[in-house]
């Protein structure tokens, strides 16, 4: 049996690059897959449809389930749809994988309104659409005394957790990804579902073009940055047996994973009572030289 049987999974941006794998990856263990993908450039202009059809395809021409689908992710009525043609063509849902995303890369004081709109919108308002939908039908099923298995798995960057020199825009988003994902493993869990995030790095259209060198194919030997090197980690989420994790974030690189270790209350000075500007320079200090450094921004 394999791991997903049975189960029914929304991968957006599911047509290309880590999401395609993701499609490919849930439809091998058994899952029926509606594949997501409005078919746009990397900076988010235009759509192609068939994008989603040619990986759908490509899943039943394997033998496995899948249908295609258009929305725009940070669409609220479209998403609705969405998740309605998951149940209605399937009879349930089960995983929300949210892949989608573009770049409009940066420096923050070049940075325009529309820019950092744009990535606000596809990635953070992007996450919230199609998981809402999908929560308050879980939520529903849980209240009618049925039993949920639903899981949520987000996509972070390391961008997100550590900052990156040219992307103030995405670093926000990915940021707000990542604390969204705590919030909904607290909020869900009374409805039995889970929710994850992963940091991927890998070789996508959105990584080709800012790191060329890194993400060069290799001649021979395993290629560290094959998107395909992700896609297990969301699989085993997206299954029934992960129903004991949530609220983690994951890194993916490689063979390599690791689980991120988010801000956390560090080193304390507490005086009693309130602080007079003038004594807090030395305190501050002492807490940074007692605290454990934060990681290296991307590209300092």
């Amino acid at each position: 049996m394999a791991s997903c049987d049975g189960r029914v999974v929304i991968v957006t941006g599911g047509a290309r690059g880590i999401g395609r794998e993701h499609s490919l990856a849930f439809a091998r263990e058994g899952a029926s897959v509606v594949v997501n993908d409005l078919g746009g450039a990397v900076d988010g202009a235009g759509s192609d449809a068939s994008a989603a059809e040619r990986t759908a395809a490509e899943i039943r021409e394997q033998g496995g389930r899948a249908v295609a689908n258009h929305a725009d992710v940070a669409d609220w009525t479209a998403t609705r749809a969405l998740v309605e043609q998951a149940i209605s063509t399937f009879g349930r849902l089960d995983v929300v994988v949210n892949n989608a995303g573009i770049l409009r890369d940066r420096m923050f004081v070049n940075t325009s309104i529309e820019e950092w709109d744009l990535i606000m919108r596809v990635h953070l308002r992007g996450h919230f659409c199609t998981s809402r939908h999908a929560a308050a039908w879980w939520r529903d099923r849980a209240k009618a005394g049925e039993p949920v298995t639903a899981r949520i798995i987000n996509t972070t960057s390391g961008a997100g957790l550590q900052g990156s020199v040219g992307q103030s825009n995405y670093v926000a988003a990915k940021a707000g990804i990542a604390a969204l994902t705590l919030n909904q493993a607290v909020e869900l869990a009374r409805y039995g579902v889970t929710a994850n995030c992963i940091a991927p790095s890998a070789r996508t259209r959105l990584t080709e073009g800012v790191f060329a060198d890194k993400m060069k194919e290799v001649a021979s030997g395993f290629d560290v940055q094959d998107p395909a090197n992700i896609s297990p980690i969301v699989v085993w989420l997206g299954s029934a047996e992960s129903s004991d994790v949530t609220g983690q974030c994951f890194e993916v690189e490689g063979g390599k994973l690791s689980v991120a270790d988010g801000w956390r209350t560090g080193p304390t000075a507490d005086k009693g009572g309130r602080w007079d500007p003038v004594e807090l320079g030395g305190t501050v200090r002492e807490l940074i030289r007692k605290a454990v450094p934060a990681q290296k921004v991307y590209g300092a």
